[in-house]
């Protein structure tokens, strides 16, 4: 590289440090949990998505090493040359039972899902309508295909309603809506009763991302649709999150869909496939989801708990039921300074800041975990009274 580019790469860091914009990474030397120790220090976690509490659960652990004897450490290949055991069918097929679809197929991680979904199943001739907070792999994966694009702002059924008449004014032959189940940086679910009420009067079908919801929204945990009691066409998801915490990503759906993905979608085709541990381990994952209704009750009681106490102290929330719960703070070095002295206090959380948000609704994003005691959440709740004073945000 030239002097003059690395030089430009440098001034570009050097801004987004003096902007408070700079993301640093804590090294941490335990497994995830409610408690995680960040060298010799012990500290309170708010900010996994280990809503379960299920990353370091020991049955998970046995599961995953009990893989690696009999099937190997991986698979070395994509799936359809020699990167296929039965171990990863039968993930797909409960997955799918599970989420009530036909099939499932997975991919290295959601990102990947959301990436190679939309290119193998629309052309110019149809149309994406997609929620303008929705994640970045969705807003990727619809920049890799040819269909035309349209946006509606954040759960505004009017909005959304409005772009769909102008897809079908214009021509459209398929209207695919691609929405969020949670939109995680507010925690706030997608209006998926009125979403689906207007896909059924515009013959459009449905795609939801439940990355935050899979194992713990809804009946079962099976996800945001479960949650507000309607179907719809496409689902995709995470392993990386309440079902272990690991990786990988899945698509569930119609069977016809899923065959299509198999033959055209590139991240499945040119990626290797999941290890044998993880599979194994996420196999395990779902049978304790089925059976976790407890697991649920406690994450939710410890939700509502800890909105209760933040409110209680005066900071600022946004309303919500899901177990993410954003404390605002505004601009960007004061989330940093905030996360800073709470660290200080023995509470891991991290700013979140453009560009993950927008501008000026620079937040800390708590959220909830099932393994997380009482005492540890007053001893958290302690600890924001503290930084906020200090702080000055309370």
């Amino acid at each position: 590289m030239t002097q003059g580019y690395l030089d430009h790469i440098t001034e570009t860091l050097a801004q987004i440090e003096a902007d408070g914009m700079m993301k640093h990474e804590r090294m941490i030397t335990s497994p995830q949990g409610g408690q995680i120790s960040v060298g010799p220090r012990a500290v309170i976690n708010l900010c996994a998505n280990n809503y379960l509490g299920l990353a370091d659960h020991p049955e998970l652990i046995r599961a995953a090493k009990g893989a690696m004897d009999p099937r190997g450490f991986g698979m070395a290949s994509v799936r359809f040359i020699c990167g296929t055991q039965d171990i990863h069918r039968e993930l797909e097929q409960k997955l799918a039972a599970f989420l009530g679809k036909d099939d499932s197929i997975l991919f290295a991680a959601c990102f990947d899902a959301n990436g190679g979904l939309f290119e193998p199943l629309l052309g110019p001739e149809d149309a994406v309508v997609s929620d303008a907070l929705n994640h970045a792999s969705i807003i990727d994966g619809i920049r890799l295909c040819k269909a035309k694009r349209y946006r509606y702002a954040n759960s505004d059924m009017n909005d959304l309603e409005g772009q769909l008449k102008l897809a079908r004014d214009e021509g459209a032959r398929f209207i695919l809506i691609a929405t969020d189940g949670v939109f995680s940086m507010d925690g706030y679910l997608a209006n998926l009763t009125d979403i689906k009420k207007l896909a059924e009067k515009y013959d459009a079908m449905v795609m939801v991302d439940d990355c935050h919801a899979t194992g713990f929204m809804g009946p079962k945990g099976a996800g945001t649709p479960a949650h507000a009691g309607v179907e719809v066409d496409i689902l995709t998801g995470t392993l990386g999150k309440a079902l272990g915490g690991a990786i990988g990503g899945y698509i569930a759906g119609p069977q016809p869909v899923i065959d299509l993905l198999r033959q055209r979608a590139r991240p499945y085709l040119f990626s290797n496939s999941l290890p044998p541990s993880i599979v194994a381990a996420g196999i395990k994952a779902l049978e304790l989801i089925e059976q976790g209704d407890d697991l649920r009750a406690r994450l939710f009681e410890n939700a509502a708990y800890w909105r209760a106490g933040l409110k209680g102290l005066e900071f600022e929330l946004l309303p919500g039921e899901h177990p993410i719960i954003p404390v605002m703070l505004g601009e960007a070095q004061l989330a940093q300074d905030m996360a800073a002295r709470l660290f200080e206090e023995g509470v891991f959380v991290s700013g979140f800041f453009f560009p993950v948000v927008p501008r000026g609704q620079a937040r800390i994003r708590t959220q909830m975990n099932a393994a997380l005691t009482r005492q540890e959440l007053d001893r958290a709740l302690k600890a924001f009274e503290t930084a906020g004073k200090a702080c000055g945000v309370i």
